[in-house]
Formats: structure tokens, C-alpha cells, sequence
């Protein structure tokens, strides 16, 4: 028995004076216990006199090697936290590594200038699902299944009564239904079409705006577009109202405003005109009133719908909308402050 232990004292003393680190030791020593259970398992073959002997023995060679034990786990300690403090050591004679600081995406920018100018005409924001019904997003509306209209919007249907929302005109119908007039808030948020060129997206932003309160006229539309209109661009801004047609606004009105790079004279911005498209608005349909328990008898009310995507590019000068999304830190630089 005692060749035995002298042999796994110097086993264990050898290994422990090569083992470096604190998990390497840990292993080491549940080995040395497992070992020294296997050799006290053969106390049971002494004679009963010896017995008492062999665990003095044992009891010495196991307090003697748990000594070496704790005090190599000392200095193995020692060793890696030098191993640590070398591999994070900094050489403060060394030029440091400069990282650029993020800005704000372009659209990012043209929504909150929009927020801020409306907020302080007196709107709230509402935000509404990006997953629409059928019927807030057309039914709602004024535009059924059948009607024309529909083919404008070129829709990404998920399921028979689910879509991506083709506007975020939908918001205008979530917020009559549960709220009493008046009403004035912005609907902001993004929209899925099937439309790809060099001036569309399937996938952009909106900004819905809608008032809705007694006395409300298209007056009251085109004064706070103007506001908008000289906040947005320039102080001598002009918008000008078109007739148009939407199913969900009667009468209906496509806005422009005059063209900001030539201040109405024509260029090639705006194609010589002078003038240059920018949302489409009008007085909410009564139908539409009606269909969200509002009284059109009582109560009338004004919508209007951009593309933030088109503000950004008039306001830019980005001549093409996929521009926006292709994450050209190039093209993306322009814009930090």
C-alpha cells in the first residue's frame, strides 16, 4: 500500500507543478481524489491491526497533498491574472482608433421635421398596424371591392381579409371610430405597394394628416398647407390645389408647391412649370364619416397624405427614391450634421 501512495504523491506533485491554471488544477486534484479512494478501498484486505496504521498514513499523505493543493492554487492564480493584465495591456503611446459617429437617415430626418411642424399646428401623432383589414384599409375608406380605385394600390394581400396596408389612412378610421370630434392628428408610418421605378418603392413611408371638427372647409386645408409648405422649404413657398379624385375625400385636390430650386421661374426640377406635385388631399367624404359614426351633418373635415420619401427628395435634390434604402454610407454622409 505505501508503494502505492508514493507513487500517486509523486504522480500527483509532478503534474500539479506543470498545471498552469485553475480549471487544469481542479481536474488534476478530483483525479487525485478518485486515486485515493481507490487505494483506501483496499484498507478492507489488512489484518484488523493494521488497519488503524494505514489511516494515520493516509489521513497524513491526504492533508500533506491538499497543502500543495491550495498553495499552488495560489500561485497559478498569480500566473493567469499576469496572463490577463498582459493580453489587456494598452500602449498609451499608440494612436487610438477613431470611430465615426451615426446620424440620423435622411427619411428619419423628413418625419420628425414633418412631426414637429404639425405638432405645432396642434396635432397628435397615431400610429397604426402595419397589418391592415380589408376594411380600414379600403372598405372604411369608400372604396369597396369592386371599385376601380383599388387598382391603384397594386396590394399585398396576406390572407383573404389581411394586407400589408397600401396607406396609412387606415390610422383615420382606427381614431373616428373610438374618438369624438374635433380630431386633428398625423398618421405617420410605412406602406406596401407593388410599384418599382426610379420614383417608387414597394415598400415607403407616409404622413396622413386629418382634421375633423364643425365648420371645417378647404379653406382651413390650404391655410395649414401653406404653413407647412414655407416651414418645409422655403418662406416664399406657394402651394397651389388642383381637382382630383380619391374615393375617401370629396372634393378632392392634388397640392403643389412651387418649385423651390427656380422659385416658380421653371427648370428642369420641375419640368419648366414652375410647379411640382407633392400630396394629394381633400374633404373627408361623408360616407366615410358616416361609416365611423361621425355626423357629416354635424362635423366636416379635411385629410391629406405625402410620401416622406418624396418630401426627402424634393428637399435633397435625390433623384432617385432607392437611393434611400441602398445604405450608401457615401450617400448617407451628406446628411450628419
Amino acid at each position: 500500500m505505501k508503494e502505492k501512495i508514493e507513487a500517486l504523491r509523486l504522480e500527483t506533485e509532478t503534474a500539479m507543478a506543470q498545471t498552469e491554471t485553475g480549471r487544469g488544477l481542479y481536474e488534476l486534484k478530483v483525479k487525485f481524489q478518485t486515486a485515493l479512494k481507490g487505494i483506501m478501498s483496499g484498507m478492507k484486505d489488512l489484518v484488523k491491526e493494521d488497519r488503524p496504521a494505514f489511516g494515520k498514513i493516509v489521513n497524513e499523505f491526504k492533508q500533506s497533498i491538499e497543502e500543495k493543493f491550495e498553495a499552488r492554487a495560489l500561485v497559478v492564480r498569480e500566473m493567469e491574472m499576469q496572463k490577463k493584465y498582459a493580453s489587456e495591456r494598452v500602449d498609451i503611446t499608440m494612436p487610438g482608433k477613431s470611430y465615426k459617429a451615426g446620424a440620423l437617415h435622411p427619411i428619419t430626418l423628413v418625419k420628425n421635421e414633418l412631426i414637429d411642424i404639425f405638432s405645432g399646428m396642434g396635432f397628435k401623432v397615431f400610429e397604426g398596424p402595419e397589418i391592415e383589414t380589408d376594411y380600414y384599409n379600403f372598405t372604411a375608406l369608400n372604396t369597396p371591392k369592386d371599385h376601380p380605385a383599388r387598382d391603384m394600390q397594386d396590394t399585398f394581400y396576406l390572407a383573404e381579409n389581411l394586407l400589408l396596408r397600401t396607406q396609412t389612412s387606415a390610422g383615420q378610421i382606427r381614431v373616428m371610430e373610438k374618438d369624438t370630434p374635433p380630431i386633428k392628428i398625423l398618421s405617420p408610418g410605412r406602406v406596401f405597394r407593388s410599384d418599382d421605378d426610379a420614383t417608387h418603392s414597394p415598400m415607403f413611408h407616409q404622413m396622413e394628416g386629418l382634421v375633423v371638427d364643425k365648420g371645417i372647409t378647404l379653406c382651413d386645408l390650404q391655410g395649414m398647407l401653406a404653413e407647412f409648405a414655407r416651414k418645409m422649404f422655403t418662406s416664399s413657398t406657394k402651394v397651389r390645389l388642383r381637382p382630383s379624385y380619391f374615393p375617401f375625400t370629396e372634393p378632392s385636390v392634388e397640392v403643389d408647391l412651387s418649385c423651390s430650386e427656380c422659385g416658380g421661374k421653371g427648370c428642369r426640377l420641375c419640368k419648366g412649370t414652375g410647379w411640382i406635385e407633392v400630396l394629394g388631399a381633400g374633404m373627408v367624404n361623408r360616407h366615410v364619416l358616416e361609416n365611423c359614426g361621425v355626423d357629416p351633418d354635424v362635423y366636416t373635415g379635411f385629410a391629406f397624405g405625402m410620401g416622406i420619401e418624396r418630401i426627402a427628395m424634393l428637399k435633397y435634390g435625390i433623384n432617385n427614391i432607392k437611393t434611400l434604402f441602398e445604405n450608401d454610407t457615401r450617400f448617407l454622409e451628406q446628411f450628419e450634421d
